[in-house]
């Protein structure tokens, strides 16, 4: 056992250490306190120590130097304070002892021995758990990713701060999102994401006060708490230099990488006075970001919530529409300028909604695919072609390629991707589909070039790359994809006469596709202008637009016959209006473009 320094322990204690020496029991008693693996202290009223055994003493650092009295200095103050007090009392302490730091869970017990009033305490060490709950702690309240804390931090602060309101107080609610964040994930992998993230992190975190607050929510979203403002023009000025710092470039493992961030801001207690309405509102204010062209600020304001309300509408609507399948498809013709016969068609999904309004995909589409309803819809239309594929031959032709689009993020799920090519082989004719993705599902995804390409090739199934020009296109990305036509987007060809350096990129893309086999196909012709300037100084071959026919309606398949006549083409004097009367004509109907 411990003894010890002989200043500390009463001279009484001579006799005491004779008779354990002298007894057998006695010692054996001694030496099973001496190794108890808990640590054993006795102090008396006079705060000295009667006992300390050798697991106390590591813990106390007696082999420490200076950390000796600091120890042992604050176990007998507090010692005699419990004995003064007649209580017991259980508490944690950090004591830097022989086995380094350690967490102590200390039990002070006042007991009277032979007319003594003594102090018995009990110390075991708890560091691997305290580890262990800090781990748990961590994991439950902060991001392991960037170390902030996690959306219930945040919501507890915020309602707390709320709970304590006086009039005149206010705070902001700022909810970020990284714009992009998944087609960088998808280009740049995965860790490079995750470094971006921590490093958007920081560069929001810059010159926050100890009661503001950051939050990483979940994936690429950030909730941030500026507690407390004392006006709108405040909170602008720090968000605006919080999106300046945002705009300049990153560099991680050799990458520049632009992330841009939208921020939509809501205070309280103007936009809201609870948690849930301040972030709903911060989150319709991103929003509205986010579809104005992204990398902004925008405060909450009513009409925003109008908008929420018509989205949810919107989305009730599109659940609804699903489940009773009140979908169906129009059919626009490709052709063959230079022919003037019909190459294909492509089915557009249209939404009926619950007033019988024909709704284009515009207002539903990305809210399919943000909902998770995408591919339930493709199904459907799939099914509608099936149901028509008679009336397709009688109006298009038997030869007829037939046109369905499919989301990059469909593309991107080799699961679906499989799904959808095995019904597509069940309709008994899968060579008479192509299936048309935007160029991202190329560039970002090689799930999509490496894994399902190969299913739709084996298949006779021909893929077009859709809205050429406006995502992630190069003319060198075009080398390595594998596909059989290129669609070239609307805004390269509107106007197309006028424009002489769209007219360059339409020659660069042409010039490379007819290298790589593969067609090229205009969208959006609109004019005869358009469509004079593609015949008279491309090789483009085939074209998609209302100056040859609008998208037609199952019902009128065979009413209306959309195909490209040699009168319409050469007719340049007839107003375009014109042209497009004798190709439009069908039965009146509410229709929403």
């Amino acid at each position: 056992m411990q003894n010890p320094p002989s200043d500390q322990i009463p001279s009484a204690t001579a006799p005491d250490a004779r008779e354990f020496a002298a007894g057998g029991e006695l010692g054996l008693l001694r030496d099973i306190v001496r190794l108890l693996p808990s640590g054993l202290t006795v102090l008396d009223e006079e705060g000295r120590f009667l006992l300390i055994n050798d697991a106390a003493a590591s813990q106390l650092g007696m082999a420490t130097g200076d950390s000796v009295s600091k120890h042992l200095d604050a176990r007998r103050a507090k010692g005699i304070e419990l004995l003064r007090a007649g209580r017991p009392l259980v508490a944690e302490m950090t004591a830097t002892g022989g086995n380094g730091e350690q967490v102590l869970l200390t039990s002070h017990r006042p007991v009277r021995i032979a007319g003594r009033s003594l102090l018995l305490s009990n110390s075991t060490d708890i560091s691997e758990q305290k580890a262990v709950e800090d781990h748990l702690f961590r994991s439950a309240y902060f991001d392991e990713l960037t170390g902030l804390p996690m959306r219930r931090v945040i919501e507890h602060r915020v309602q707390s701060l709320i709970q304590r309101y006086e009039p005149g107080y206010a705070f902001a609610v700022a909810f970020l999102d990284i714009d992009n964040f998944k087609h960088i994930n998808d280009y740049y992998g995965h860790s490079v994401g995750d470094a971006l993230l921590t490093e958007v992190a920081k560069r929001v975190g810059l010159n926050l006060r100890e009661t503001d607050m950051l939050s990483r929510m979940s994936g690429d979203e950030f909730l941030l708490l500026l507690n407390p403002i004392d006006s709108e023009e405040e909170v602008a000025e720090y968000i605006e230099a919080t999106l300046q710092r945002l705009k300049a470039p990153f560099f991680i493992d050799g990458s520049e990488i632009f992330a841009s961030t939208s921020i939509g801001v809501s205070l309280f207690p103007d936009h809201g006075r609870s948690y849930d309405a301040l972030l709903q509102n911060a989150d319709i204010a991103m929003y509205r970001v986010k579809n104005d062209g992204k990398g902004a600020a925008v405060f909450f304001d009513t009409s925003m919530e109008r908008e929420a309300l018509l989205r949810m509408k919107v989305e009730q609507s599109l659940r609804h529409a699903i489940l009773e399948k009140r979908f169906c498809c129009a059919f626009q013709a490709k052709v063959d300028i230079r022919t003037k016969e019909v190459k294909g068609v492509e089915a557009l999904v249209r939404l009926r909604d619950d007033e019988g309004v024909i709704q284009a995909p515009g207002t539903f589409i990305n809210l399919a695919a943000e909902l998770g309803l995408i591919d339930e819809l493709t199904h459907l239309v799939l099914a509608e072609i099936v149901r028509s594929i008679d009336l397709i031959n009688d109006t298009f032709g038997p030869e007829a390629t037939i046109s369905i689009n499919v989301a990059a993020k469909q593309a991107d799920n080799p699961a679906f991707m499989r799904s959808f090519a095995e019904a597509l082989q069940a309709t008994g004719f899968p060579r008479r589909f192509m299936i048309e993705v935007t160029e991202d599902a190329f560039v970002t995804k090689r799930r999509f070039q490496d894994e399902v390409v190969p299913i739709f090739r084996k298949m006779g199934i021909a893929i077009s790359i859709d809205d050429f020009g406006i995502g992630y296109s190069s003319l060198s990305a075009l080398a390595d994809i594998t596909a059989d036509e290129i669609k070239i987007d609307r805004s390269f060809i509107t106007d197309i006469h006028l424009r002489p350096r769209s007219q360059g990129i339409l020659r660069a893309i042409e010039s490379l596709a007819e290298a790589l086999g593969m067609s090229v196909i205009a969208e959006g012709v609109e004019t005869f202008e358009e469509l004079a300037y593609l015949q008279g100084a491309t090789r483009i071959r085939y074209a998609q637009g209302f100056y040859f026919a609008r998208p037609v309606f199952l019902e009128e398949l065979n009413i209306v016959a959309p195909v490209a006549s040699e009168s319409r083409v050469n007719e340049a004097s007839r107003p375009v209006q014109e042209n497009r009367q004798a190709y439009s004509s069908r039965p009146n109907r509410r229709y929403r473009r």
